[in-house]
């Protein structure tokens, strides 16, 4: 396997780096002009448009009267009698108990000022309404991302959204699989539908006879559902325009063995061949022995062929002079997952100032964080962690600014504030004011 190597930076430059990770930046563009004539058919034709596409790609018997799951089945999703599914429900449970937890202390509150004359400004936080959410259904149905739900649904259960609607693919034979119900079960959702693709965006967008229409859309999905999406905002709001996956690895060669850096850097890799995996080090005999690691792990895996693609064109050993041009590289990828694989990851930790999620020394693999320990795994991507943030409590509120003038406040300042329209030629505003001044 070739992973690239490179020397930073004395053999590449930041704009060459830039410039190799360029391919995986918005490949969606590819699948526009399709992704709109869904969304356009969907707003047309509503629940017969959506029947149709799942016959087409999922379901070939599937019928409109399909797309919702019935209450019953989701009440009734936990009642299996296989202890491997009863023990797996638990875990699910488990993760959505810290998940919660960890989201509970983003809540933000409503808050007020007061002036001495009486004036009363302030900011009211309220949840949207309703909120759709993607869970893609995995390998045909059978390995549905159970934690997509959960990293999505807590943190709009804890904003206080009265209604979230769920959608994810049927199965060949129409069902969904049993693990999504079973996780809706114990996150209290009982509106479920059969749909998934850019189908399913344009009918938690526009509204069908059967889906009523959304605030918020959700989730991770394929191309043509983040085409979708990207295309949808401003009718709806959504979650982010993720792209593929990636990691950055921090590693001094001192804290942490090879075999985890690389075990780590796979992690990331088997999602995607678009996935990006990079370690950072200052140590070349640790380079020299993880590409070694990374050729052994990666024939061992079931997603092999997806993992090396991934680590030959976007993955990267990079060589740094020390840990400062480390952490300086770091900053201007603004990678989705950071690992600081180092001796002292506490102190390197206030130098790094863009990355999605950060995971600190030895014993904090990224999978810790995809599934248990509670902060969101939804991330920003492409660089974009720059800019953005995780998926929070915030993404499902919205802030009202409340202003509530004393008398007194027009005496003083109603002049000014007439002046001020002035000078943006509006007329109309100034006068506004100073009707008020009228005996």
């Amino acid at each position: 396997m070739a992973i690239n190597r490179w020397r930073y930076p004395q053999e590449i430059s930041w704009n060459d780096i830039q410039d190799r990770l360029a391919g995986r930046m918005n490949p969606e563009n590819v699948v526009e002009e399709r992704v709109r004539a869904i969304l356009q058919d969907v707003a047309d034709r509503g629940d017969d448009a959506v029947a149709d596409y799942t016959r087409r790609f999922d379901c070939d018997t599937f019928e409109p009267a399909m797309l919702r799951v019935p209450e019953d089945e989701i009440v009734h999703a936990l009642d299996s009698t296989d202890p491997q599914f009863i023990r797996d429900m638990e875990i699910v449970r488990e993760s959505a108990g810290r998940i919660r937890t960890f989201h509970q202390a983003q809540k933000e509150r409503s808050w007020w000022t007061t002036s001495p004359d009486g004036t009363i400004l302030g900011q009211i936080v309220n949840p949207v309404d309703r909120v759709g959410l993607y869970v893609p259904g995995g390998q045909g149905g059978e390995t549905p991302l159970i934690s997509s739900l959960l990293m999505n649904a807590v943190p709009a259960q804890v904003a206080g959204v009265g209604r979230i609607a769920v959608c994810s693919p049927p199965r060949k034979d129409g069902s969904l699989n049993p693990y999504i119900l079973g996780a809706a079960n114990i996150l209290g959702i009982t509106e479920v539908y059969r749909m998934g693709s850019a189908w399913a965006a344009a009918a938690f967008a526009y509204g069908t006879a059967t889906i009523p229409s959304v605030d918020v859309i959700a989730g991770p999905g394929n191309i043509f559902l983040t085409t979708a999406k990207r295309l949808l905002i401003g009718q709806v709001g959504i979650d982010m325009i993720a792209g593929p996956s990636e990691i950055s690895v921090v590693a001094d060669g001192k804290a942490g063995k090879p075999a985890w850096v690389a075990a780590d850097l796979l992690s990331q890799a088997e999602h995607d061949a678009l996935a990006s995996a990079v370690c950072i080090t200052w140590n070349e005999s640790f380079a020299n022995e993880l590409v070694s690691e990374l050729d052994a792990q990666t024939e061992a895996l079931p997603r092999s062929d997806i993992a090396r693609q991934a680590l030959e064109d976007w993955g990267a050993v990079v060589l740094v002079p020390d840990e400062a041009t480390a952490v300086e590289l770091v900053n201007k990828i603004a990678p989705e997952h950071l690992e600081l694989m180092v001796e002292d990851p506490w102190s390197m930790l206030g130098k790094i100032r863009h990355a999605g999620a950060i995971f600190m020394g030895t014993h904090t693999p990224e999978p810790v964080g995809d599934y248990f320990a509670g902060p969101n795994h939804v991330l920003p991507t492409n660089g974009t962690a720059r800019f953005s943030s995780a998926l929070s409590v915030a993404s499902f509120c919205k802030k009202s600014s409340v202003i509530a003038a004393s008398p007194g406040y027009l005496d003083e300042h109603g002049a000014k504030v007439a002046r001020f329209a002035r000078l943006e030629g509006l007329e109309a505003h100034a006068r506004s004011v100073e009707s008020r001044f009228k005996k």
